[in-house]
């Protein structure tokens, strides 16, 4: 079984949409694309490029259009991303020039993949795929760069249909700018119980 890790970057509200630049993602009126260039120092910089580590890929097609328009010709600053499968989820788009491109039409689709056998799938972006992860349990681990700034709008990464769910700290390493980067691994069911008892 392969291993589903979400790569997010958030603000403290949990605003995940356009954090790359002002074009990025203007849907719903979105002013504030690029909000976390002002963030990236030495310390992100050596954690992107362990998270940019080769790895088969899982998108939905917004994202993937995005990359698609952009790291082909761009592949030196992430090495290996022509090479590695970019699993995309989409009802419209069947093929693409991007080399090594696989559309998954379903769910269930999702499901067979992560049952397959291969290395880990990593999932950047692409807020309406993780928002199907979380709702259905396939998210096994979350990378998270917390950036200090609040938004107050946008696409959140926790969102509607997001069940309840365990997740331990595996790793988490503070930047100078304040980022915070926290890894978590999906840790079973929620416990409940009385606070103060």
């Amino acid at each position: 079984m392969r291993k589903i890790i979400v790569l997010s970057f958030i603000t403290l509200d949990g605003v995940m949409q356009a954090p790359g630049g002002p074009e990025e993602d203007t849907s719903g009126v979105f002013k504030y694309g690029g909000w976390s260039a002002p963030y990236f120092d030495d310390v992100v910089d050596k954690v992107m490029e362990k998270q940019l580590k080769p790895a088969d890929l899982l998108l939905g097609r917004k994202t993937f259009e995005i990359f698609a328009s952009y790291w082909p010709e761009h592949a030196d600053f992430w090495p290996g991303i022509n090479d590695v499968t970019k699993y995309v989820l989409s009802k419209t788009m069947k093929k693409s020039d991007w080399k090594n491109s696989v559309f998954l039409k379903s769910l269930a689709d999702i499901k067979k993949l992560k049952n397959s056998k291969g290395s880990d799938i990593k999932v950047w972006g692409s807020s309406k795929l993780v928002q199907l992860l979380l709702k259905n349990d396939l998210a096994d681990e979350l990378w998270l760069q917390i950036h200090p700034l609040t938004l107050g709008k946008g696409k959140k990464l926790f969102d509607k249909g997001t069940i309840p769910a365990a997740f331990k700290l595996i790793e988490c390493i503070v930047a100078p700018s304040g980022v915070i980067i926290a890894n978590y691994k999906r840790a079973g069911k929620v416990k409940t119980g009385t606070i103060g008892a």
